[in-house]
């Protein structure tokens, strides 16, 4: 360890560098609340080594984004000034990208509150704005970050894809939308951190794919006086195989049916007693919650639906289905409903893209001959694969479920 750098073991990248300054940011209790969120939610339960949290997912993808970064500016076309200034907004975005999740992630999203300046109910991507503006954490950065003129607004803003301001660009350029491409797009750190740590901990294979060949090929690609992300076309099959990991990962482990009746009963412990644990509005008091609390709230509470979490008591699985036979399964349902038997239903969705009909920020092929065409029209596999895989699930309690079996049969 130099006196300038320290140095993280992880299990998924080896050694992760962190900066003097940005360890003042990594040791905020804002950030260090990240310990206590689990990155998958109740995914340990179907995935025993499912444990790992946003905090090593943070770093990971700091990492991760780093490596982009330097891969597609290795070609000196930035002054040393700017480069700096760039990779530091780029690692800082990177590690506080995930900042806002509530406990168990994503799982506790249905109670977010509504915020008076949005008018709607909010979701984690809001309140990692709110922390990094409204917060000591983001203080922190003003202090630390001042010599190279970067703010906890300009954080922001990278990750909100709000460029307008003169601090992206460089040499006439901006630099906005390829910085903000590496944080969040088709092909970025966070999904490249995260499929692989998620299949390593989850035990499965569907999240690997080659991130050294990916990351070798990522391309500048500068357009109107703007930079974006590109690729080279003989990576394009590496790329396809990520794309359709991060698809196999939702199927087998994210939407996997013991996670999924978890957070269904989940939701009707909010429904049934909505004021045993709620998310507050304010920045400060939502930053102080994490899992724990909510695990205490569950232990805390008499009703079932707590009781059946704590206790590892879920509805099991009765029917499942995928897309058109949807209806053969509403069918079921009244038929069980029509004999007194309790069931909850479950509806997920799995899509390929959340990118491929947004095109504010392009990602560009360079082809063979050297032409630069969108990658969504390059790829065909968005053609391919555009219609979603929806599961419709019944679940019932064990003890109706040879009953209900003779029901539907």
């Amino acid at each position: 360890m130099s006196n300038n750098n320290w140095q993280i073991r992880d299990p998924l990248h080896g050694v992760i560098f962190i900066s003097a300054l940005e360890r003042h940011i990594i040791d905020s209790p804002i950030f260090q609340r990240l310990r206590n969120i689990k990155q998958v939610g109740f995914a340990d339960f179907a995935f025993p080594g499912a444990t790992h949290t946003r905090y090593a997912h943070s770093l990971g993808a700091m990492h991760v984004a780093s490596r982009i970064f330097d891969r597609i500016f290795s070609d000196e076309s930035l002054s040393v000034f700017d480069h700096k200034r760039f990779r530091q907004l780029v690692r800082l975005a990177a590690l506080l990208h995930d900042l806002g999740h509530p406990p168990l992630s994503h799982t506790t999203e249905m109670i977010m509150p509504v915020l008076k300046n949005l008018e709607r109910q909010a979701n984690h991507e809001d309140y990692t704005l709110l922390l990094i503006r409204d917060s000591e954490l983001g203080a922190l950065i003003n202090t630390y970050f001042a010599d190279i003129g970067l703010s906890s607004e300009h954080v922001a803003r990278l990750l909100q894809k709000d460029f307008r301001d003169q601090y992206f660009y460089a040499n006439n350029i901006d630099y906005g939308p390829v910085l903000s491409q590496i944080i969040s797009s088709e092909i970025d750190a966070d999904r490249m951190d995260y499929l692989q740590r998620d299949s390593f901990f989850c035990g499965v294979n569907y999240g690997k794919f080659d991130s050294h060949w990916l990351i070798e090929n990522l391309i500048k690609v500068t357009r109107d006086n703007k930079a974006f992300l590109g690729l080279r076309a003989r990576a394009i099959f590496a790329f396809e195989d990520f794309l359709l990991s991060r698809y196999h990962m939702f199927v087998s482990v994210y939407l996997h049916h013991t996670p999924v009746i978890m957070e269904k009963m989940l939701e009707r412990f909010f429904i049934e007693c909505p004021d045993d644990f709620t998310l507050p509005s304010d920045p400060q008091a939502y930053s102080a919650l994490d899992d724990m609390n909510l695990w205490h709230a569950l232990r805390q509470s008499s009703n079932q639906w707590a009781r059946r979490i704590v206790y590892h008591e879920p509805y099991v699985m009765l029917a499942e289905r995928c897309e058109s036979l949807q209806v053969s399964l509403d069918e079921n349902a009244v038929k069980l409903a029509e004999k007194g038997i309790d069931i909850i239903v479950a509806r997920s969705k799995s899509i390929l893209s959340n990118y491929a009909h947004k095109h504010t920020c392009e990602l560009f092929v360079e082809s063979e001959s050297l032409n630069l065409v969108s990658l969504h029209e390059y790829s065909q596999i968005f053609t391919r694969y555009e219609k979603p895989v929806e599961f419709v699930r019944i679940f019932v309690d064990r003890k109706d479920l040879v009953n209900a079996q003779r029901i539907i049969s």
